[in-house]
C-alpha cells in the first residue's frame, strides 16, 4: 500500500508507479479516503526490489505491508482513518439508524410511502426498502423492478436517502442508476465472491455505500472482513459490516443473533458496524432489547424493519417489523445508550 506525501498523486506520478509495480505483475488500485487517497499494490508484494523503487521516489512517503488477509479492511491500514457519512451521520461520531420495511408492495406503494414517512419522523437517517427479494420458497413473491421506482419517490417526499438489496449484477446498475444511495448485500450473496466483485466495479470511486450482511452461514470473523474485501479492492472503501444472525438458530429466535461478534470486528478492522436485529431474532416483540444490546456491544448504527401497518406488509413485516412507535422508542433508547457508553 503506497501512501503518497500529498493528499493525491498527480496523473504522471500515478503512471509511474504503475510502471514500476507492472514489472514484478502487480497493478495499482487508487482508495479514495476521506482524508487522501491511497495506492493499493494488487498481486504480491512482498518483493524487496519493488518496494525499494517505490521508496525511492520523492513523492512516496512510505510502502505499507501489512500480512493480512483483508490489507485494506484491516485496522492497521491507512484507511483506518476512513470516515463513512450516510444520511447525514459520520459512521462513529452518532447512531446511524436505517428502518424500512422489508419488502416494497408495489400493488400498494402508499404503504411505503406512509412508512417512509413515519421512519423519518421517528428520527431515522435512511430509508430501507426492498426491491428484489431472496426467497427460500421459488413461490413467494420475488419483488419487482417496479418497486424501484417506489423507493426513490420515498427518498424524494421525505429527503432522507435509501439502502435496498442488490441480488444479481443486472439490479447493481438499474439502482445506482435510480440514485441508491447505499446498495445491501443480503446473507444468502455474501459470499457470492462473484457479486461482491461486480459491485466493487461499479461503485469504484463513487460516494456509494455498501451494506454487507453477514452470511447465513458464516465462519469465522475473518471470512465476514475478507468479503469485505473484494468489494474494497476495487476502490470504494465505504464499507459497513451487518451482523444479522446466522444458522444454526436458537429455538424461538429466527438466527442465531451474533451483535456479540461487534467487538471482535472492531478489534480486527476500521469498518462501522451496523447490527440488524430484525433479522437475528425474527420477531417484533424482541426486536428492540436486540437493538439495545447490539448497541452495547459497539455497534456504530442498526438497521431496522418497520412499516405503518406490519399486517399488511409483505415478506417478513408482518413478524418482525415494527410499528412506527415502537420503532420511536427503539430509537430513543438506542440514542441514550449510545451516549451512555460514550460519556
Amino acid at each position: 500500500m503506497i501512501l503518497p506525501k500529498s493528499n493525491r498523486l498527480s496523473p504522471e506520478q500515478v503512471a509511474e508507479i504503475t510502471a514500476v509495480v507492472a514489472e514484478f505483475g502487480c497493478r495499482i488500485q487508487p482508495i479514495v479516503g476521506a482524508v487522501r487517497t491511497i495506492y493499493a499494490i494488487v498481486g504480491d508484494e512482498r518483493d524487496d526490489l519493488m518496494i525499494n523503487r517505490l521508496e525511492g521516489l520523492a513523492y512516496v512517503e512510505r510502502i505499507d505491508r501489512i500480512q493480512s488477509p483483508f490489507k485494506l479492511m484491516d485496522k492497521r491500514s491507512d484507511l483506518a482513518s476512513h470516515r463513512i457519512t450516510l444520511g447525514g451521520i459520520t459512521l462513529g461520531e452518532r447512531l446511524l439508524v436505517i428502518a424500512g420495511p422489508c419488502t416494497i408492495d408495489p400493488k400498494n406503494p402508499d404503504y411505503f410511502y406512509e412508512t417512509a414517512a413515519a421512519v423519518k419522523e421517528a428520527g431515522a437517517n435512511v430509508i430501507r426498502g426492498g426491491v428484489w427479494k431472496p426467497r427460500t420458497n421459488p413461490y413467494s413473491f420475488q419483488g419487482d423492478t417496479k418497486s424501484l421506482e417506489i423507493l426513490i419517490e420515498g427518498a424524494r417526499r421525505t429527503g432522507l436517502p435509501v439502502d435496498t438489496e442488490v441480488m444479481e449484477e443486472a439490479h447493481i446498475q438499474l439502482a445506482l442508476d435510480a440514485g441508491v444511495a447505499c446498495l445491501q448485500v443480503g446473507a444468502r450473496n455474501a459470499l457470492n465472491y462473484s457479486l461482491l466483485r461486480s459491485i466493487g466495479r461499479a461503485v469504484a470511486q463513487k460516494p456509494t455505500a455498501v451494506l454487507l450482511k453477514r452470511s447465513i452461514h458464516m465462519g469465522p470473523v475473518n471470512e465476514f472482513i475478507s468479503a469485505a474485501e473484494y468489494i474494497a479492492a476495487f476502490g470504494n472503501p465505504n464499507i459497513i459490516l451487518c451482523p444479522r444472525g446466522t444458522s444454526p438458530a436458537i429455538d424461538g429466535y429466527r438466527n442465531h443473533p451474533d451483535e456479540s461478534i461487534t467487538p471482535l470486528l472492531k478489534e480486527k478492522t476500521w469498518a462501522p458496524v451496523v447490527v440488524d436485529p430484525s433479522h437475528s431474532v425474527g420477531k417484533a416483540s424482541y426486536v428492540p432489547a436486540a437493538a439495545l444490546a447490539a448497541v452495547a456491544y459497539g455497534a456504530d448504527g442498526l438497521c431496522l424493519e418497520a412499516h405503518v401497518s406490519p399486517n399488511h406488509g409483505i415478506g417478513d413485516d408482518p413478524k418482525q417489523a415494527l410499528t412506527p412507535e415502537v420503532l420511536r422508542q427503539t430509537i430513543r433508547q438506542a440514542r441514550q445508550l449510545w451516549d451512555l457508553r460514550r460519556s
